[in-house]
């Protein structure tokens, strides 16, 4: 190992370990590994500049990359998934699940790179994702809704929760009640946590949202009573019943708030700037104590991206 990554690492009960990837800034984003007698997982992946950390956690672990048995996508978008390709490389024995409608898309993955660089730019784009490396379609699962994998002694579904994504799953670990939820339980930085207490809100990133599924797949989850939802921004939340109905409720506060702006002749600002004006609102109603320069810090990548997909979503005719 070539750095020293054990202050990205957050060990949490049941195997599950967060690894910061160091995408954009430091608790953004998380890839979480999970080890059950000897073999691993990886749930999401961050991007192709993350698998460093990725492979030096397995050291950290004292886990042989040849022990990986799953590299688990839920979804396609490449601050989750963009890293499968060149992780796989390095895990000989490991299984890619990947969501029927977002498998093409990891085995050739141009369209993703077409999409990023439209939101980003061409610079910008490959200074976050660096080449982003298909997935040999051979090694992928693609599970049906419900499919169930082992890990060791554990038994995980994998359930297809869309609402976020159409190309989304999510997984619960039956054996400990726990769900990684990739997206779709939203957005909670531990930045906002106020005494123990997490800030939860979606994210629309284009250009699949859907409410009404979204709340669905919400529902979904909680069906399974877990004791702890793990989410890639950012790792471990409790409190799972107050955080659902302040998810449900936020989703459709975006939803209202798309459709009240969908014929402004300024639609584009107005929607960027009640997006900050709802975030940091609910952040003061939290308690957050941070200044505004800070708040823009925190939410200014998720003001833009939610904009841009209740735009894509205004624009489809869906609201």
């Amino acid at each position: 190992m070539t750095a020293d990554i054990s202050g990205k690492l957050t060990d949490f009960d049941a195997g599950i370990t967060a690894i910061d990837v160091d995408y954009v800034r430091p608790r953004l984003a998380a890839s979480h590994l999970i080890v059950d007698q000897g073999r691993a997982a990886f749930v999401d992946t961050g991007t192709t500049l993350s698998v460093p950390n990725l492979l030096g956690a397995l050291e950290i672990k004292d886990i042989d990359p040849a022990d990986v048995d799953w590299v688990l996508t839920t979804h396609v978008h490449l601050d989750h998934a963009g890293g499968a390709g060149a992780l796989m490389r390095a895990l000989p024995n490991a299984r890619c699940a990947v969501h029927p409608r977002g498998a093409r898309h990891l085995a050739e993955p141009s369209k993703l790179i077409a999409g990023s660089i439209a939101v980003y730019g061409e610079q910008r784009c490959r200074e976050l994702y660096g080449e982003i490396v298909p997935v040999d379609e051979a090694r992928m699962l693609v599970p049906v809704d419900g499919e169930r994998i082992t890990l060791g002694s554990r038994t995980f579904d994998l359930i297809h929760t869309p609402g976020h994504a159409l190309h989304h799953y999510c997984v619960v670990d039956l054996d400990h009640d726990r769900i990684f939820s990739g997206d779709t339980f939203g957005i909670s930085y531990r930045d906002f946590d106020v005494d123990g207490r997490a800030l939860i809100f979606p994210t629309t990133t284009p250009v699949h949202f859907d409410p009404e599924a979204l709340c669905n797949s919400v529902d979904r989850l909680m069906s399974y009573k877990p004791e702890a939802i793990y989410l890639t921004h950012y790792s471990e939340v409790r409190d799972l019943g107050r955080l659902a109905g302040e998810m449900k409720d936020r989703v459709r506060a975006f939803a209202d708030f798309g459709r009240q702006h969908a014929k402004a002749p300024d639609r584009a600002q107005k929607l960027r700037s009640g997006m900050y004006a709802m975030l940091s609102r609910w952040a003061a109603e939290h308690g957050f104590q941070g200044d505004e320069k800070k708040l823009r810090w925190l939410l200014d990548d998720d003001v833009e991206l939610n904009s841009q997909g209740i735009e894509v979503w205004l624009d489809r005719g869906f609201a």
